[in-house]
């Protein structure tokens, strides 16, 4: 039997399995995603206006994205009520990653505004508030959405890390693989991480362009 043929045996095989930790990838994923959301939009608002707190904010949010993902699980494991081994280091670890990308765009998107439509607005007597959220925000959304898109696909990717501190997902079978030098674990847990990477820049890419033309 060729390798071609045995891994794709492998794939028939286990492929109950594989889409039980492809689930429980996805809502690693999803689960981290809606956090970083809730967390960098508004941030990234907040700071529009506020030069010495974009930096600081912007700052932390680079030194989480320079440390080794491993690294920053490791790091995670003994801080109370955060860390631990499982799925909540896990997310947690997923949130800061996810953060920069977002945190920058929502910036980039809320301050590139022309200033013409912010004198317009202001013109009209709209308060500073209004014009957040009337003006900037909906002519930003699509830069802001451009962000989540990138942090989605770096967090599927880091999620396979995550199996290594007990989260599960699609990691466990590359870290199996690993073990056992075994190309068909490998690629059972690599092939649909990176199809679902594929799937979601594929999907927010279509939303992004969307909005842009909106």
């Amino acid at each position: 039997m060729t390798p071609a043929v045995s891994d794709w045996s492998f794939f028939a095989e286990h492929r109950g399995e594989i889409l039980g930790a492809t689930v429980d990838h996805m809502a690693l994923v999803v689960m981290a995603m809606l956090v970083a959301i809730v967390i960098a939009v508004p941030l990234g608002m907040f700071i529009v206006e506020r030069p010495a707190l974009r930096a600081a904010s912007l700052g932390i949010a680079n030194i989480f994205q320079t440390i080794p993902s491993l690294a920053l699980f490791g790091l995670l494991i003994p801080i109370p009520f955060i860390g631990g081994i499982g799925r909540r280091t896990a997310i947690v670890a997923l949130v800061l990653y996810a953060l920069l990308p977002i945190l920058r765009n929502t910036y980039v998107g809320l301050s590139g505004i022309d200033p013409a439509v912010l004198e317009a607005a202001e013109a009209m007597g709209m308060t500073s508030t209004q014009i957040l959220f009337r003006v900037r925000f909906p002519l930003a959304l699509s830069v802001i959405l451009a962000g989540i898109r990138t942090a989605t696909i770096i967090t599927i990717g880091v999620a396979t890390i995550a199996a290594e501190i007990g989260a599960g997902g699609l990691g466990t079978f590359i870290f199996r693989g690993v073990a056992l030098v075994s190309d068909s674990l490998i690629l059972a847990g690599a092939i649909p991480a990176a199809v679902l990477a594929l799937i979601a820049d594929f999907l927010l890419g279509l939303l992004e362009r969307r909005l842009r033309v909106v």
